[in-house]
């Protein structure tokens, strides 16, 4: 055991390792259908025979960078192969990602169950694009695969490229810089993690946004330019990267694992409600954490090693009684619950006001309240769910971003109980705006008895022609997801609603011209009016649990 995986073990509070003694196979050769050849190296134990596989793939895999944690696998009693997706660690073909492992997870497959030493048994492992990966060999409905563990990630590449339609850009512009360094030496990851951020911030402010991967990267990276090319969730060019699809002819245990802050939270959760309406019954974790946390990876490799023990060595004592497990924050508890959400949640609605207020009744006769958005000073971002290591805090005080006349504010009296949500918030706004696809951001914040405002969740929506209903008058009325939340209002607070267009760098800046995303450098104002009066009812809808908002 290497110090390394040692400490891993201990900060994932794994089981005890089943041995010491590791043996290796490196650079192996997985020829592909097309002729590319894939690099994947196998590890196994000495002195266990007979044991199940557990495989990864990945764009970020330089095979020999993060060893321990598939020591720490190999060490639990399985064997493990490790796939370099095409055109990243020494495997052939260009680099396209989420579009190429459907096909390539396929092969690796059959290549797999041809050596002598896999046993036909198989689980997949691993956090973000290794999760990514867990859905291609899904999709291929072989029965060899018997348990995944898909944790911080979806099924859909749209859903977490395109959040709402809006495009995420801070994540995928450093993403992209990331994949480039990690495939080009240590030294270069390190150098783009330590010196990157600050040259990523100012970078993000240029325009037109299809160029920005040659500043990143020093070249063009087709993939980049193809996903901003292609901003529609209707558009085919996105069916390759879209394994929701396949969910639900999917009978493989999942253990999925997300963070209240975790960009790919909404997709994750659309991937759970999907295997839920299919008759399946996965486990779900999610704790206080964002993407990039390091408790977030110690709680993945916890979770996903417990399932694997339980689902592939039959080792099920360890399995909590349970299918769900979440973090309430507020109340700063886990629970357990039979299904997300839980029973006994019921919606309040709670309508916009005039005066800045949030109230159970309908606002009475009154004016829209109106603020200007303009794209060369963008409504910028604070907290949040979108943060890259080392870029802030997910969860800050809101106060002086509330200030801006950009944002609109809603809010209710201070609560005289304590008020808990858990499951998905919706705003339903009715609005006017001069630009025709304008943005919409919202943003629950709990607001504390000293004023600050701190972020529960939120979310955005591109309006376009498909999402928005016409009231007449150049009125239109709109319904924003947000991320779902597990959160406890303490008495003596308030709840506190945002309004904006934009939460720059997180997401791209419309530019109100409605032109190509890649290539537009025009800045349009945009002026947006929110109506609150007794038939043009913006509100709020809370799942609340067990009681109502009583104020």
């Amino acid at each position: 055991m290497s110090l390394m995986s040692k400490m891993l073990s201990k900060s994932a509070k794994l089981p005890p390792a089943e041995t010491r003694l590791i043996g290796k196979e490196r650079d192996l050769e997985i020829i592909m259908t097309d002729g590319a050849v894939l690099l994947a190296d196998h590890y196994y134990p000495l002195d266990l025979k007979n044991r199940p596989t557990i495989v990864t793939q990945s764009v970020y895999n330089n095979r020999k960078m993060g060893i321990s944690n598939i020591e720490i696998l190999v060490e639990q009693g399985f064997q493990v192969l490790v796939v370099s997706s095409r055109g990243t660690g020494g495997s052939s073909g260009v680099l396209n990602p989420f579009h190429q492992e459907r096909s390539d997870c396929t092969d690796v497959i059959q290549w797999l169950k041809q050596q002598s030493w896999f046993n036909g048994v198989l689980g997949t492992h691993g956090a973000s694009y290794l999760g990514y990966t867990q859905w291609a060999f899904a999709a291929t409905g072989d029965e060899c695969l018997k348990a995944m563990s898909t944790c911080l990630v979806g099924a859909n590449a749209y859903d977490f490229i395109y959040d709402g339609g809006a495009f995420n850009l801070e994540i995928f512009y450093a993403w992209i810089g990331m994949v480039d360094a990690l495939n080009k030496s240590f030294f270069a990851h390190l150098k783009n993690s330590i010196l990157g951020t600050k040259k990523r911030s100012e970078n993000l402010k240029s325009l037109p946004l299809e160029s920005l991967d040659v500043s990143q990267t020093g070249k063009e990276e087709n993939y980049w330019r193809e996903w901003l090319a292609h901003p529609s969730k209707e558009d085919k060019y996105w069916i390759s990267a879209n394994f929701q699809k396949d969910i639900s002819k999917v009978d493989v245990p999942n253990h999925m694992v997300t963070g209240w802050y975790d960009v790919m939270l909404p997709s994750l959760m659309k991937d759970y409600d999907l295997l839920c309406s299919s008759g399946k019954r996965p486990f779900l974790t999610i704790g206080p954490w964002s993407h990039f946390e390091g408790e977030a990876s110690f709680q993945s490799l916890h979770h996903s090693i417990i399932w694997m023990r339980a689902m592939l060595l039959g080792e099920k004592k360890l399995l909590r009684k349970n299918p769900v497990q979440v973090y309430v924050m507020g109340a700063n508890e886990w629970r357990e619950y039979d299904s997300f959400p839980p029973t006994g949640i019921a919606d309040q609605t709670l309508f916009l006001q005039p005066g800045k207020k949030l109230s159970k009744n309908k606002a009475p006769d009154s004016q829209p309240d109106t603020y200007i958005y303009d794209p060369s000073n963008p409504t910028p971002s604070v907290g949040g769910a979108y943060r890259m290591a080392g870029s802030g805090k997910s969860v800050v005080d809101n106060s002086e971003l509330e200030a801006r006349n950009d944002v609109l504010i809603y809010e209710t009296e201070a609560l005289i109980n304590d008020l808990e949500i858990i499951g998905r918030c919706e705003v339903t706004l009715f609005f006017s705006s001069s630009v025709s696809c304008p943005d919409f951001f919202v943003r629950v914040c709990d607001v504390h008895p000293n004023g600050a405002s701190y972020n529960v969740c939120d979310g955005i929506l591109r309006v376009a022609p498909e999402n928005k209903q016409y009231q007449g008058e150049e009125v239109y009325k709109i319904t924003v997801e947000l991320a779902p939340t597990a959160y406890r209002f303490l008495k003596g607070h308030k709840i506190r609603l945002q309004v904006s267009s934009g939460s720059f760098p997180r997401f791209n800046r419309n530019l109100g011209t409605n032109d190509s995303i890649g290539k537009d450098t025009t800045f349009v104002k945009a002026k947006q009016q929110i109506f609150h009066d007794q038939l043009l009812s913006s509100c709020i809808y809370l799942p609340v649990m067990n009681g109502a908002l009583n104020n």
